[in-house]
């Protein structure tokens, strides 16, 4: 099959036309799949765009559709802890729809914030994805009101927007649920600020799972405060736990390393679960760490075909969703079987 190229060697839509016997219009139809038409005809066009590498002009594509092809994604995440694995989610699902997202860091400042949504506006952004570094923030930026659907993603939203967070009570009760399956009986949760929602809620959903009269011990994300942990349980010197349950990665570090250098033996002795799977410090964790996955990937991947079907005009049901975590075991939980 040949086909006349133009002078730039991009195949055009005249061409995929020529090739395929039939109109421009009929080609437009076929590939944006709408006019009426035989399904044979439609799938013989595709096959033929295929076939001599056609790729529509994305200027042109906006310009039939009113769409510019492109998503903003807003964070002040500027650490990207959890703004990357949850852009790799929207890429991931908008790739395939020739959609294109770029990233924009406002850090907390409320001037960065509207200069870039301003920008995003200017450029026609078919939609934006909100995106922080905690559940009960908001961006320091307006974000209501705007004449192009905002899906929220891992921080809070605007009132009946469409919000997509982990959901930590089920990620807490997990863990908790592990231990006790190993045989812990002595669980302890040293987690970050109460001032947290997601720390409240798997406090909650821990002492649920373990009793009442399991401690909950509240601090700040850091490998220093497991350690300071562990160093008030221990001088206690009675009713040391056998299990234990941190509220992020960085406190298991420090809870791990802290129990080793009082000779205590992670898993035999104590096992320990984190929470993150921040696998860059989790795998290098000596044992390496259990932890739990918030699936910030696939919550991005949520975030990225919702924010599409919104632009498209597919009515879309407001509200907070909430995406199930999972449990990643490594060895700093013992035991041979994995969970149920």
């Amino acid at each position: 099959m040949t086909t006349q190229r133009a002078k730039s060697g991009r195949v055009t839509i005249h061409d995929l036309a020529r090739e395929a016997g039939v109109s421009v219009s009929t080609v437009s139809k076929a590939l944006n799949d709408n006019g009426r038409m035989a399904a044979e005809t439609r799938a013989r066009i595709k096959r033929i765009a295929a076939e001599i590498g056609f790729r529509p002009n994305a200027l042109a594509r906006g310009l039939l559709s009113s769409r510019s092809f492109t998503i903003g994604l807003l964070t002040n995440d500027t650490y990207g802890r959890f703004t990357l694995p949850v852009m790799a989610g929207i890429s991931e699902a908008l790739v395939d729809h020739g959609v294109s997202v770029f990233l924009c860091a406002i850090e907390d400042d409320p001037a960065l914030g509207k200069v870039h949504v301003d920008a995003m506006l200017d450029k026609q952004v078919d939609g934006i994805i909100a995106t922080g570094k905690r559940i009960d923030r908001s961006l320091p930026v307006d974000l209501a009101g705007l004449p192009v659907p905002v899906v929220y993603a891992f921080t809070a939203g605007a009132p009946e927007s469409v919000t997509l967070m982990a959901d930590d009570a089920q990620g807490a009760g997990l863990a908790t649920a592990w231990l006790k399956k190993l045989g812990r009986r002595r669980l302890v949760h040293i987690t970050g600020p109460e001032d947290f929602v997601s720390v409240r809620e798997r406090a909650t959903a821990f002492s649920k799972e373990a009793g009442e009269d399991a401690s909950v011990l509240y601090g700040v994300w850091s490998e220093r405060w497991g350690h300071e942990a562990i160093a008030d349980l221990w001088s206690a010197e009675e009713g040391l736990p056998d299990g234990i349950f941190c509220g992020n990665d960085q406190i298991a570090r420090g809870v791990i390393d802290a129990l080793r250098e009082r000779g205590v033996k992670v898993p035999d002795e104590v096992s320990v679960i984190g929470y993150d799977n921040w696998e860059i410090l989790a795998e290098q964790t000596r044992p390496p760490l259990t932890t739990i996955d918030m699936n910030l990937k696939e919550l991005g991947r949520e975030a990225g075909l919702m924010v599409l079907a919104l632009a498209e005009g597919r009515p879309t049901e407001p509200g907070l969703r909430k995406l199930p975590c999972k449990l990643v075991v490594r060895h700093s939980c013992g035991g041979a079987g994995r969970p149920e």
